[in-house]
């Protein structure tokens, strides 16, 4: 059995992108995705967010759940019978949620990985740490608030970055069966993202060599959203 829809409150969701060659980026997609472009680049990164209030509908908010959670995801597409479709990919979701853990993959889409999080955060600067249960995952992140995209970026402008993850907006998360991959979709009430400008960035999956060959992944830009009332629904599984 499965909840319905859950909603709540995006406190914070940071999403730090990695520009990577698209034949890298493809050994690492199961059928039928092949990397979604922008201006000849797949892109890779982490979404890392924290959620309050999270809790199926027409229950009263005294009863919602908040965590921080961090995702590895890829900008996606691909097509079927009934058109062209684009999404994101996720290999790995970690949680500091032993409820969330507990009903990720059961109760609801998405199976979550046990981490420890330490983040300060004042509004405008974020010193984000997260180190998995498994030692197979650790991320660190400085930023700040900014009004602009790093002059590097592959997005000319915050629109065309924000529009291009907006259509992301549904989510493929890989399983332990290796057999499908659970799907959630998250509506936002509300889009909105600022640049963030990042002092430092670390990510084991990014670094990992066997994965990502040297000098296969370059950072690209960060964008921060705050206080967004969304829902998450889940959706038909997918097999692989």
């Amino acid at each position: 059995m499965r909840l319905p829809s859950v909603h709540g409150v995006i406190k914070r969701r940071l999403l730090v992108n990695f520009r990577v060659p698209p034949e890298i980026v493809q050994r690492q997609l199961p059928s039928p995705f092949v990397p979604k472009l922008h201006n000849g680049h797949a892109i890779a990164g982490i979404c890392l967010i924290r959620l309050e209030e999270i809790r199926p509908k027409r229950f009263p908010r005294m009863l919602g759940l908040s965590s921080e959670n961090a995702a590895h995801r890829i900008a996606v597409r691909w097509e079927d019978s009934t058109g062209a479709h684009e999404g994101v990919y996720i290999p790995r979701r970690d949680s500091g949620s032993l409820i969330g853990r507990l009903a990720g993959g059961r109760l609801f889409p998405g199976e979550l990985q046990r981490a420890a999080f330490h983040v300060v955060d004042d509004g405008e600067c974020i010193d984000f740490q997260m180190r998995s249960a498994d030692g197979a995952v650790e991320v660190r992140l400085a930023g700040r608030t900014a009004t602009e995209l790093p002059p590097t970026s592959c997005f000319q402008s915050l629109p065309e970055a924000s529009g291009f993850f907006e259509k992301g907006s549904v989510g493929y998360s890989a399983t332990s069966s290796g057999r499908r991959l659970d799907v959630v979709a998250l509506e936002t009430h509300g889009w909105s993202v600022a640049p963030l400008a990042v002092d430092a960035v670390h990510s084991s999956y990014f670094a990992d060599r066997t994965l990502f060959p040297e000098g296969s992944v370059a950072f690209d830009c960060a964008l921060v959203m705050r206080n967004i009332p969304h829902e998450w629904h889940p959706a038909a599984d997918m097999r692989v």
